[in-house]
């Protein structure tokens, strides 16, 4: 992924206003990011750990979504585990959240949204290349797919959660 300003986030956004975008904050090592080992960018708000965003690159503009990490229910056992819906990353209880995010448009305004299961951290990049490994090791379930398939499965599954957000 090429590297994206700050300002061209913030403009991207379809499912909220001008003014929820300009409140959402972006990590404190956003400078530092690795965009070259994402595919998408993805971060939960250091100051509202409930709100959290999606950015996808698109080849004429990028577009951003946000979101609310649902809440956890209690701490729960470490022999629960979860798979995040886009990189398929088992992690142990906490390592994956529902994020929902309210439909663009009049709908959204009306409170529909719909939601997806995602790493917690936002992370499945990183996570599909081996640089970030789920808190606990649980079974790692190997799959023939090469990188650029998982990626590309990745995407694909974005993708989709985006235009059921732009759809409204």
């Amino acid at each position: 992924m090429e590297p994206i300003s700050e300002a061209t986030i913030r403009a991207s956004f379809i499912n909220g206003s001008k003014g929820e975008a300009a409140r959402i904050k972006l990590p404190a090592d956003f400078r530092d990011t690795p965009w070259s080992d994402l595919d998408f960018y993805g971060w939960v708000d250091p100051a509202a750990p409930q709100r959290a965003a999606l950015l996808l690159p698109r080849e004429d503009r990028p577009v951003a979504v946000l979101l609310r990490k649902a809440e956890r229910a209690g701490a729960g056992s470490a022999a629960r585990s979860s798979m995040c819906q886009v990189c398929l990353t088992d992690h142990a209880a906490g390592g994956v959240s529902l994020f929902t995010a309210p439909l663009a448009g009049a709908a959204g305004r009306n409170g529909n949204s719909v939601g997806e299961y995602l790493c917690a951290d936002l992370a499945c990049s990183l996570y599909l290349r081996g640089k970030k490994r789920p808190r606990l090791r649980l079974v790692r379930f190997e799959e023939t797919l090469t990188l650029a398939e998982k990626i590309d499965r990745a995407l694909t599954k974005l993708s989709a959660f985006t235009a059921r957000i732009a759809a409204a």
